[in-house]
């Protein structure tokens, strides 16, 4: 057997790291150098696809708190959502046909505000509304429970439901490789060969939702600052309006 030299064995060394180094720059992990994508990491992509989904949906109603931001397309509408939530209460911004509005819940008390325009358009925008979009824009408005808006907006600040109805793929399930969201590792899960949508869970400490794909091309949502606190507080007297039993139908 013919030895080879220590120059070019290392030459060889060398060039099979570099060629590892590259393939593992990319989103999806390759495995085929040798090393193994779930080392240290916390052993769900290890798991069926299904026990990876129960997993992660225990972790998020397990969290205390959560931000969530992106789109969703639902009854013929499509939301632009920036919110945070916890189990007592939520605030954010809502986009939708170029307007946005603020909600905000403190403990069972719903807040919204928005601008003249929003409050006009609610009034049917025929120019009778004037006077109470004037009153109403750019002012918390206390949203009452029997109101139809309260069942309508409180849904955005609701982290259970939002989240219940959101963490939901369609068909077979199945996983789609090691991928990465901000920096950490994810193992994608997909319905139905991803036409069911897809789920990015994080391998770095809880396995935590991180990227939400909704099938059927109805929005894509990101996942984070789970479990870190942030306060609700209810605005100021001077800075909320109390429209009284219900309000202009938005």
């Amino acid at each position: 057997m013919t030895a080879i030299p220590h120059g070019r064995r290392f030459r060889r060394t060398a060039r099979a790291t570099a060629i590892c180094a590259l393939a593992v720059t990319g989103a999806t992990v390759l495995t085929g150098c040798g090393g193994d994508p779930d080392a240290g990491t916390n052993g769900v992509g290890k798991l069926s696809a299904a026990k990876i989904q129960e997993k992660s949906r225990a972790a998020a109603e397990a969290a205390s708190a959560v931000r969530l931001s992106g789109t969703v397309a639902t009854s013929g509408r499509t939301y632009r959502l920036d919110m945070r939530l916890k189990d007592d209460g939520g605030t954010g911004s809502v986009t939708s046909k170029g307007t946005t509005f603020r909600v905000l819940r403190v403990g069972r008390q719903l807040y919204l505000k928005a601008d003249a325009d929003f409050w006009k358009q609610a009034d049917g925008g025929d120019g009778k509304g004037e006077g109470t979009a004037g009153k109403l824009g750019g002012k918390y408005v206390k949203v009452p429970q029997g109101d139809p808006a309260y069942k309508k907006f409180s849904g955005f600040t609701d982290k259970d439901v939002l989240l219940d109805g959101l963490l939901t793929l369609h068909g077979t399930l199945a996983t789609d490789g090691h991928h990465e969201q901000a920096g950490t590792g994810t193992i994608r899960i997909t319905g139905e060969s991803g036409h069911g949508g897809s789920l990015d869970v994080s391998l770095q400490g809880a396995p935590y939702p991180l990227l939400l794909t909704r099938a059927g091309n109805a929005g894509t949502l990101r996942f984070s600052d789970w479990g870190k606190d942030f306060t609700t507080t209810a605005p100021t007297k001077s800075d909320t309006v109390d429209y009284g039993k219900q309000l202009p139908a938005s």
